[in-house]
């Protein structure tokens, strides 16, 4: 049987730092391939050429639980990340067990983590909504030509309203993709997880996170979304660059699937039925029908 890559990297890793590997179970094995280790651990293993988004995971870990934002743990006596074959590797506290954040939940944590203080021995990177777009639109096979072309022209309009947003809430960091699942609740409260896209930017874009799910998704009643506003003390739905953060939501989840549909066939009606969503020809939003990818 041909061992996967990542778990090669996995026991590299974990020999370098002292931990045993044996009886490591893949939790989940995408663009970050993540282990459980026997001992309440989890490795996540990156992308080659990912270390410094893997450094800032590590330091922005610390740096919510000096201002006592609970978020996941890095195991605090193992030097990382760790670098194999150019690919970084670090090392977590396992959650206990845990749920979703509900909407007023979600709002508390957001609103505590808009008004921290920026850390002072670290550089936040701005917001790069944009990223990989480019690359899975034009690498996505299932794509028709005139739908690859309209979405090149929708990411060209996005990207030219994003750098022209009109004034709102003051930056600060946020989370970077603050939807219920990275906003988890255990016994001892909410927990934020996924820290890699954590960045300097408007706090509406964390705010969408939600939002479209009232918008665009319909997965959530205007009186969960009406909480979830009050608790925070702002409606992004009120905003004036509210469209222009929703289209790049949208435009993500499009391309995401699309670039899954082109791994996995049986993904690409969902490709489909997402870019005929935004290209407007299902009619007005929501669209209860999206389903999420795993």
């Amino acid at each position: 049987m041909t061992v996967p890559p990542s778990e090669v990297l996995l026991k590299q890793a974990c020999a370098q730092v002292g931990l045993a590997s044996s009886g490591a179970e893949p939790i989940r094995l995408g663009e970050n391939a993540i282990y459980r280790l026997p001992g309440e651990v989890v490795v996540r293993i990156g992308r080659s050429g990912q270390l410094d988004a893997a450094k800032k995971e590590v330091a922005v870990a610390r740096w919510l639980a000096s201002v006592e934002i609970r978020a996941v743990e890095v195991v605090s006596d193992v030097d990382q990340p760790v670098v194999i074959d150019g690919s970084p590797v670090t090392f977590w506290r396992e959650l206990p067990e845990h749920r979703h954040g509900t909407p007023p939940e979600v709002a508390e944590v957001l609103k505590r983590l808009h008004a921290s203080p920026l850390p002072t021995d670290f550089d936040l990177p701005p917001l790069a909504p944009f990223v990989r777009l480019s690359e899975r639109i034009d690498s996505a096979t299932t794509l028709s030509e005139d739908d690859r072309t309209w979405l090149r022209g929708q990411l060209a309009r996005l990207t030219e309203s994003f750098a022209d947003l009109p004034a709102g809430l003051q930056r600060s960091a946020i989370h970077g993709d603050a939807w219920a699942g990275n906003i988890v609740v255990t016994d001892d409260g909410p927990v934020l997880l996924d820290l890699e896209r954590f960045s300097l930017g408007p706090p509406e874009w964390d705010l969408v996170s939600t939002a479209v799910r009232l918008s665009t998704f319909g997965t959530m009643t205007a009186e969960e979304y009406r909480a979830f506003a009050a608790t925070y003390g702002h409606d992004v739905l009120e905003w004036d660059g509210f469209e222009v953060l929703r289209g790049i939501r949208e435009l993500r989840v499009t391309c995401y699937a699309a670039q899954r549909a082109s791994e996995e066939p049986s993904l690409r009606p969902e490709a489909e039925l997402r870019v005929a969503s935004i290209r407007g020809r299902r009619g007005p939003r929501p669209w209860p029908d999206w389903k999420p990818l795993s």
